[in-house]
């Protein structure tokens, strides 16, 4: 096999379709919308983070008694499933290029096992203002309505997942920001040809909007309303978290990812606080917002505790104070 993996590691609605159509401009790099096909197979050996009709927790223990009377035990099924997963990305590379650019949001998930799996593999983490992620899944996933608690998943376990991986491999990965991307293209998409040591062709910054990525993933809305590099979408989420509320939620969000984490991210705590309390606020959506905001906490904690109830049945009354609840709403990264 001659493909090599690219993960594009980053949050949902964080440009990475964009970054994967401009990167399909090159010849040497296929991909495909998100194929999401190494979540299942690296969770098989975990007992938490799954629920199944066939009760994962039980699949898990002998899986990993199967996998630890193996030659090599836990080695060689890494190296099944690498291989497996190579063969699966060179088919649907249908032997064109070096690279199999896999864009699959939810990988922050496993970001440490990518690492340990593929060693020969590129990383690129994308970063993206965290106001701008917010506004844009309001605006793309809730329609305009505040129905954020549905992605609480990726904003909050998946930048803290995402971060921490970073730290962990940042001297064999590369970390780009979206509107560095954007706004200087001619500056910073060479850095990030020369991270994958192949040549960076500027024409591909002018030819992506003709690359169509096969499947339904992704962001089609995106597709749609971008032909060209552009800031246009830089300052969106000014108008998208204008009342109080959102504004509030907003700071909150702001003050939990923290300073230390933001810097790595290449963004300034009390820059984005100073920007966000510029806005004009409005009562815009208001009232609608406040509701929703309170009904989605009744839901979540029932949901929380029947998940509760429904692990301890099925470890026989043995819950675990780490639990984690087995069911989520809008566990897609596309809903």
């Amino acid at each position: 096999m001659t493909i090599r993996p690219l993960f594009l590691l980053s949050l949902p609605r964080s440009g990475s379709t964009l970054v994967q159509r401009v990167l399909a401009a090159h010849p040497d790099i296929a991909t495909a919308a998100e194929p999401w096909v190494l979540l299942p197979h690296t969770y098989a050996t975990r007992a938490t983070g799954v629920y199944a009709e066939y009760g994962h927790a039980l699949a898990a223990r002998a899986i990993n008694e199967f996998v630890a009377a193996l030659p090599g035990g836990e080695e060689t099924y890494r190296d099944e499933l690498r291989a497996f997963t190579l063969r699966l990305y060179e088919h649907a590379a249908g032997g064109a290029g070096v690279y199999f650019l896999d864009k699959t949001p939810r990988y922050h998930f496993i970001a440490d096992e990518l690492f340990d799996l593929f060693p020969d593999g590129k990383f690129v983490f994308l970063w993206r203002n965290p106001l701008s992620v917010v506004a844009s899944t309001v605006e793309t996933w809730g329609r305009g309505k505040w129905k954020i608690g549905r992605w609480r998943i990726d904003l909050f376990d998946g930048l803290a997942n995402l971060v921490a991986s970073h730290e962990r491999h940042a001297g064999t990965s590369l970390s780009m920001r979206y509107e560095d991307l954007v706004s200087d293209p001619h500056t910073y998409w060479p850095v990030l040809f020369d991270h994958l040591e192949i040549p960076f062709d500027p024409a591909i910054l002018t030819s992506f909007p003709a690359v169509r990525v096969p499947g339904r993933f992704g962001d089609p809305t995106g597709v749609d309303a971008y032909d060209a590099l552009t800031t246009r979408s830089v300052d969106k989420w000014r108008a998208t978290l204008a009342n109080p509320f959102r504004k509030r939620w907003s700071r909150n969000y702001l003050g939990w990812i923290g300073a230390e984490r933001l810097a790595m991210m290449g963004y300034d705590l009390d820059e984005l606080m100073a920007e966000l309390d510029a806005v004009r606020g409005g009562t815009q959506r208001l009232g609608s917002d406040l509701v929703r905001s309170s009904a989605a906490w009744v839901v979540r904690a029932g949901r929380e505790r029947g998940g509760r109830l429904l692990w301890e049945s099925a470890r026989g009354g043995d819950a675990r104070s780490s639990y984690e609840s087995p069911t989520s709403e809008g566990q897609g990264s596309s809903p």
